[in-house]
Formats: structure tokens, sequence, C-alpha cells
């Protein structure tokens, strides 16, 4: 378990979980009209992704400036996500 954690690869199941998800709420949303639309999610979804890719470069050694890159497009989408809430 100690070596899921330290390699990361536990950061690549999540994300493929988060992708997954995001495929399970966009097809009830296509089929039933019903959930949350895609386009309101997926800043949402960005913005968790670009943290999860953050904390995997971290924790596998990458240089810091990719850290610092995935946090800062995490922060945009959540600025987005948070606009398009407020106007809502």
């Amino acid at each position: 378990m100690r070596e899921l954690f330290a390699s990361g690869r536990l950061v690549d199941f999540i994300l493929v979980l988060v992708i997954v998800e995001a495929g399970l709420i966009a097809a009830c949303w296509r089929l039933t009209g019903k959930g949350i639309r895609v386009l309101d999610l997926l800043p949402n979804l960005f913005a968790g992704a670009f943290l999860l890719l953050a904390l995997r470069t971290s924790l596998s050694g990458q240089d810091w400036t990719w850290s610092c890159a995935c946090l800062a497009v995490a922060g945009l989408a959540h600025v987005v996500d948070i606009a398009r809430r407020w106007r809502s």
C-alpha cells in the first residue's frame, strides 16, 4: 500500500474514477435529461483533476514547475466554476 501512495498510482486510479464519473453523469443527462449538465460540471471536474495531477507530479518527483502549472490551471478552473455559479 505504501508503494501505491509513493508512486502516485493511487492518484492515477482516482483520476480514472473521475473520468468514469463524468461519463456516467453525461450519460444520465443525455438519456433522461435529469441531473447535472455536463457543461456545468466541467470546470469543477477540471479543478479537481488538476489538483490530483499536481499531487501526482509531486509524488513522482517531477520538477516543481509542473506542480505549479497544475495548481495554476486548477485555480483558474475553480475561478471559472465560481463565476458560473455566481451568475446562476
